[in-house]
């Protein structure tokens, strides 16, 4: 697993991007000897806030997802409790679901992890309005 400072290369479009959290099953990959950027990613999180929202969720998400090793894909809301999750399918297409019940939990099976809600937002109180509030 990899946190926010590994680039991943999505090598159909050569573009590169940095998701919040990278996880590769098997040997990683690299474009170069510098080992800063990945190309063969099998689940990317990212985690939604208001200024990046609208790009996390366009052409960022549509570019990341053309990557052939990507199994899984996670948008985590920052403001309220919510994941959305999406997942290949044998013959391509995007399954999606969604949850918002912090007694959920997402399920990975690509990397055989279960993520509870709970756990995702463990330091956060939400106000009335679901805006996050930090508890520490």
């Amino acid at each position: 697993m990899y946190a926010s400072d590994m680039r991943v290369k999505v090598a159909s479009s050569g573009l590169y991007t940095s998701p919040d959290v990278v996880v590769v099953c098997g040997t990683p990959v690299f474009e170069d000897r510098e080992v800063d950027t990945l190309t063969n990613p099998t689940v990317i999180i990212e985690v939604l806030s208001e200024s990046t929202e609208a790009c996390e969720r366009g052409a960022k998400t549509a570019n990341d997802r053309k990557l052939d090793s990507l199994a899984e894909y996670l948008l985590v809301s920052q403001g309220y409790p919510h994941v959305e999750h999406f997942v290949r399918q044998t013959d391509n297409p995007w399954l999606f679901s969604k949850t918002s019940d912090l007694q959920g939990s997402i399920e990975l099976t690509s990397i055989n992890c279960k993520l509870e809600l709970a756990d995702i937002y463990d330091k956060v109180e939400f106000d009335p309005d679901h805006t996050a509030v930090s508890r520490e």
